[in-house]
């Protein structure tokens, strides 16, 4: 995503990174009912988000290594948002706050208009994704995800793929194997 690169050169080259995370494997960067108003840059590692219900984990989003991830729901309204965020694996990130892109976004209008592209590029793939779990067939939504994202089972156990695409981790297996 070439808008993502453009900001991120731009918070490299002024040296904008609030602080560096490190976190260990399944320990948890945000937890339901907090608010999280930063960004985070995947150095090494992945994590998700996912949110509960009664009795299951719905995993609605990955991030791994040069992906920038949060919770944006919570970072565009600053409340609480049911999310968490937890790493997958040993995982270090760099961290940009919203106040930081708020104030690069006002130095330049081009980096307004980059931030507004990578702002609908994210709802692009939300809204697709959302379409996809209503309307086609699990082997497809496998198909669809593959494609779209080819690391992703480089990176990312089964079992959290399978929330992902809403299906038990069964019928995954069973459909990759054809």
């Amino acid at each position: 995503m070439k808008q993502m690169q453009l900001l991120f050169e731009k918070i490299v080259e002024q040296g904008l990174w609030s602080k560096k995370l490190a976190l260990k494997k399944n320990e948890y960067l945000k937890v339901s009912g907090t608010t999280d108003t930063n960004l985070y840059f995947v150095m090494k590692g992945s994590l998700r988000i996912f949110v509960l219900d009664d009795r299951n984990e719905h995993t609605i989003r990955f991030g791994y290594k040069n992906n920038l991830i949060g919770d944006l729901e919570s970072f565009i309204t600053e409340s609480p948002s049911e999310y968490y965020i937890q790493a997958i694996k040993a995982t270090q990130l760099k961290v940009v706050t919203k106040q930081t892109i708020l104030q690069l976004n006002e130095s330049a209008p081009e980096l307004q208009k980059n931030w507004t592209e990578i702002l609908e590029l994210v709802l692009i793939q939300q809204l697709a994704r959302e379409r996809d779990l209503l309307t086609i067939s699990p082997v497809e939504r496998l198909q669809r995800v593959s494609k779209r994202s080819p690391l992703l089972f480089q990176e990312i156990p089964s079992k959290y793929i399978a929330s992902y695409l809403r299906m038990t981790p069964e019928t995954l297996s069973r459909i990759k194997k054809g």
